[in-house]
């Protein structure tokens, strides 16, 4: 008999705010980066601008909405995500297929990413409030923009995080090379966080613009080609940003998710 643990529907969330509160620095500036109009400034010397105007502390500015944000939008994805792919996986038939696995993703982050969108609206906004002048939000509907980008975002983000981890841990495991250690949970999220930053980065510089517009967006369409004028490494702006603070995020939710799997889960003896 062997015992082992399976996530608790709820881990995904705490692992994904334990990441965020140490990253949520490099998030607010990959923000400031993606709004600029044009580009005059790299991400140490955004960094070093923000710091500079508004202290060290403004470096933190959207935490408790960042935070709210990992709640709903993480929480649901992996909620959906882990639930239904250990539903999928107690019947004795193995690992799921990697194209199941993308669908689950897909659908776990799209869902996800709606849920989440007043929350992560409400980050974009007091991340770079320096910007824009002092206006509350009307109606709820406002809360809402942008909510077609947001999940088509979270959809390609979970599965380049989600079903790209367990098949790069399926893959490492399989060797024999290396256990099931934090080393493994190391390189396996840090493959998953290059694709996740890879497949979703033009969708989070268009969605950025969206929830940061003033009006002079009519859609989703016209922003995809107001962007698509400025070149297509447009759509890439802040990649470099983007990848330091997605790929250490994405190594941290899984490196905690792990660990509250490991001590926390549920014991399941086969």
């Amino acid at each position: 008999m062997t015992e082992t643990r399976m996530s608790r529907w709820y881990f995904g969330g705490i692992a994904s705010c334990g990441a965020a509160c140490c990253t949520h620095p490099l998030d607010l500036v990959k923000v400031h980066l993606q709004t600029q109009q044009e580009v005059k400034m790299r991400m140490v010397g955004m960094a070093m601008h923000v710091v500079k105007n508004d202290g060290v502390l403004a470096l933190y500015n959207g935490l408790s909405a960042s935070l709210c944000r990992q709640m709903s939008y993480s929480l649901t994805r992996f909620a959906i995500y882990e639930t239904v792919r250990d539903m999928m996986g107690s019947g004795g038939q193995g690992p799921m297929p990697f194209y199941q696995k993308v669908l689950l993703g897909a659908f776990g982050g799209f869902t996800g990413g709606f849920i989440g969108t007043p929350a992560d609206m409400v980050n974009v906004r007091m991340q770079n409030d320096m910007k824009l002048p002092v206006k509350p939000f009307q109606d709820l509907s406002q809360l809402f923009s942008g909510a077609t980008m947001a999940s088509s975002r979270g959809a390609l983000v979970t599965v380049g995080q989600l079903a790209c981890y367990d098949q790069a841990k399926q893959l490492v495991l399989g060797t024999g090379l290396m256990g099931d250690n934090i080393l493994t949970h190391f390189l396996s999220s840090f493959i998953a966080g290059g694709c996740a930053t890879f497949l979703c980065q033009p969708l989070d510089v268009m969605k950025t613009r969206l929830m940061n517009s003033k009006g002079e967006y009519r859609g989703v369409i016209h922003c995809l080609t107001e962007t698509a004028r400025l070149g297509p490494l447009a759509f890439y702006k802040g990649l470099v940003p983007a990848g330091i603070r997605l790929i250490p995020h994405t190594v941290l939710t899984f490196v905690f998710l792990e660990q509250l799997k490991k001590y926390f889960g549920i014991r399941v003896v086969s």
